[in-house]
């Protein structure tokens, strides 16, 4: 399995390169649909809170490029085949860094936990924010939750209709060029 501290600090480095932030390193099984894994880059422009898809093809381009250097000279990060996939975040995005808690507090989110907390696993509701390593939750059962972050193993935010409006509008740049190619390949 891939170390995933490592390919963080490799990553985290090429995607400030390009002036992005990254929001997440996780590996997965592959959205391809074959079976195979993917190391799932997630990152954002701090300017618009996601990247476009010139954008994510940078990024790609240049983590390719730095992993196939190192694998060339023995060192691999990822063991067997793998996709790499890049994006930008989305609007439900998931919530991994201590600013994410703060940048979004006042939007339904949910947490699972590693452990429980006060009788809870599973969380849902407002995000209250976070102060020190403590994140604060209105459940929408439980009332106010107050979470260790170390606790949390994911937490990701809910679409609804008060995020959207919050939410810069989503930037297709490049969108069409794709479909052109990929109708172009069909002829």
């Amino acid at each position: 399995m891939a170390d995933l501290a490592r390919l963080h600090s490799l990553i985290e480095p090429e995607a400030e390169a390009l002036g992005f932030e990254l929001v997440r390193v996780k590996m997965m099984t592959s959205e391809a649909g074959d079976g195979a894994m993917a190391l799932q880059i997630m990152a954002e422009d701090p300017a618009t809170g996601q990247l476009i898809i010139d954008q994510c093809a940078a990024l790609s381009r240049r983590v390719s490029e730095k992993l196939d250097a190192l694998e060339a000279d023995g060192d691999v990060f990822v063991p067997g085949a793998y996709h790499l996939e890049v994006s930008s975040p989305g609007i439900d995005r998931p919530l991994t860094r201590p600013k994410d808690y703060t940048n979004w507090a006042g939007h339904e989110a949910k947490l699972s936990l590693s452990e429980k907390v006060h009788g809870h696993r599973n969380l849902r509701g407002e995000l209250l924010g976070i102060e020190g390593e403590t994140v604060s939750i209105e459940d929408n059962r439980a009332g106010r939750v107050d979470v260790p972050l170390a606790t949390i193993h994911s937490a990701k935010l809910v679409l609804t209709d008060a995020l959207i409006a919050a939410t810069q509008p989503i930037d297709t740049t490049g969108a069409d060029d794709i479909l052109e190619d990929e109708e172009k390949a069909d002829d």
